[in-house]
Order: C-alpha cells, then sequence, then structure tokens
C-alpha cells in the first residue's frame, strides 16, 4: 500500500469481457486507468454481474465493497429494523404524519439515507469521493429496477460533489432536515463498518472541514441539523447541539431551528 502521503493507485477491471465496455466507460469518466493484472496497483474497481465493486489488492485485502439496497444488511434492516422508532428516524424529526425533506450531505455508500427513503422521506444525498459516488451510483440504478425497492430509492437523488460548495451555492428550496455523517474513528464493531473503514481512510481520510460543513448545514436547512457521531467523541466544532439522542456505538447531535409538523 501506499504512504499517507501518496494519492493511492486505482486502476478499473472488467471481471468478464462482457462488461468491458463498461468498464471502460467508467474508467474514463473517473479519470482512471484500466488495468488487467494487478501491476503496482493499490485498489481496483471492478464491473461484473453483480455491478461495481472497490477491491483493495494485496494480501491483506478486506475483500470487496459494493453497495446492495436488494440482499443483505441492507434489506434485512428494511424489513425488521424497526420503522419510524429507530433512533436515527427520531433524530431527523419522522413522526406521524411528518415525513421531513432530508439532504444527507455526507451520503457514503447510502446507508442512512436509504432507511429515511424506505420510511418515506424524499432524500437528496451529495458524496464528495468520486469513487464512493460510483458505488452508489450503480448501487442505485441496480435497485431501480427491482418491483419493492425500486419505488424506495427513486425517492433517492444522488449528486457528486463537495458538500460545502454545493450547499453555500444552493438553489431552489432549502431542505427541512440536513444530515451529516462526517468521517471519522467509527467505533462500530461489525465487522462490515471495519471492513469498509479500512477500505476507504486511504482514499478519504478523516473530514478536516466538518466545521466548515457545520456551517453550511445551519445556514442551508430550514428546520433542523443532525449530526452523527460515535457515542463516545467531542461535538463537532462551532455551534453547539440543543440536544442528542445516544445509543450503544452512535450518536445523533441535534441542531433544531423550527419546528416540524405535518
Amino acid at each position: 500500500m501506499t504512504d499517507s502521503s501518496t494519492p493511492p493507485r486505482i486502476v478499473v477491471q472488467a471481471l468478464q469481457p462482457a462488461w468491458q465496455a463498461g468498464a471502460e466507460q467508467w474508467a474514463q469518466r473517473l479519470g482512471l486507468e484500466l488495468g488487467e493484472g494487478e501491476g503496482d496497483a493499490d485498489f481496483a474497481l471492478q464491473l461484473g454481474e453483480h455491478g461495481l465493486q472497490l477491491l483493495q489488492l494485496g494480501p491483506d485485502s478486506p475483500g470487496p465493497v459494493r453497495v446492495d439496497f436488494l440482499e443483505g444488511a441492507t434489506a434485512h434492516r428494511r424489513q425488521f429494523g424497526g420503522g419510524s422508532g429507530q433512533m436515527i428516524a427520531k433524530a431527523v424529526g419522522v413522526q406521524s404524519g411528518v415525513r421531513p425533506q432530508v439532504l444527507d450531505a455526507t451520503a457514503g455508500l447510502g446507508r442512512d439515507a436509504f432507511v429515511l427513503a424506505t420510511l418515506g422521506c424524499e432524500m437528496q444525498l451529495i458524496e464528495r469521493q468520486a469513487i464512493i459516488a460510483a458505488l452508489l451510483e450503480d448501487g442505485l440504478r441496480r435497485a431501480a429496477g427491482d418491483f419493492e425497492v425500486g419505488t424506495i430509492v427513486a425517492r433517492m437523488r444522488l449528486r457528486q460533489g463537495n458538500a460545502i460548495e454545493l450547499m453555500r451555492a444552493w438553489a431552489g428550496d432549502a431542505p427541512q432536515v440536513i444530515y451529516l455523517d462526517p468521517m471519522f474513528p467509527h467505533r462500530d464493531k461489525s465487522a462490515l463498518v471495519k471492513k469498509e473503514m479500512r477500505l476507504f481512510r486511504p482514499l478519504v481520510g478523516d473530514d478536516m472541514d466538518a466545521p466548515a460543513l457545520l456551517e453550511a448545514a445551519l445556514k442551508l436547512a430550514s428546520h433542523r441539523v443532525v449530526v452523527k457521531r460515535p457515542r463516545k467523541a467531542p461535538i463537532i466544532e462551532g455551534q453547539k447541539p440543543s440536544y442528542s439522542l445516544e445509543g450503544k456505538s452512535s450518536r445523533y447531535d441535534i441542531y433544531p431551528l423550527k419546528s416540524l409538523k405535518g
């Protein structure tokens, strides 16, 4: 692997010949090179029958990561996750007759946004890391064709770019709620989260501009800002939250601006 001062080298690969044209399109769009073999690359963005996935190369690879809203942990949470009683739902203000319009400005792989979309919230998503955004875009595209899940992801609209800049230059109606989950050493013990954090940290690093992200969100949101943090992490520098909701591993800091009503 590269050291922290050197950008990782990423190649795009087709897992079967049938996906070569698609791999070439992703390589061109992301400004990456095609690579048949691993060579001296650190990561491979691979396209195959199950969609787009990112693989860290080398003997210590945690395995590939891709976005799948149809199966696995996301599907289980959709079916058995607790509905509007979930802490994230309470944090953004989901209640009887209220389904806020939410901007998830740090979308990542879209899991939290998908939970809120499942509950009926109209979601706008921003992801600034282009490869993570590509994984999310591919997952949304594949889910759109599913009879049941397609109606959920139809409520999720993704933009790739710098969330601070996009929020500062926002045109049109302001989102009622802005949801932030800045990259931070999460202490979630699940193997899935640990795997993803290990994979993405060389690409993303920590969000050193979290205070600017919070400031931009507070200026744009019409009703509230919600910040997800590891349970014992300090609050983001700047305006202090009015209150917090605390779970086993995470905490939601709430910055209310106006009451959400049906």
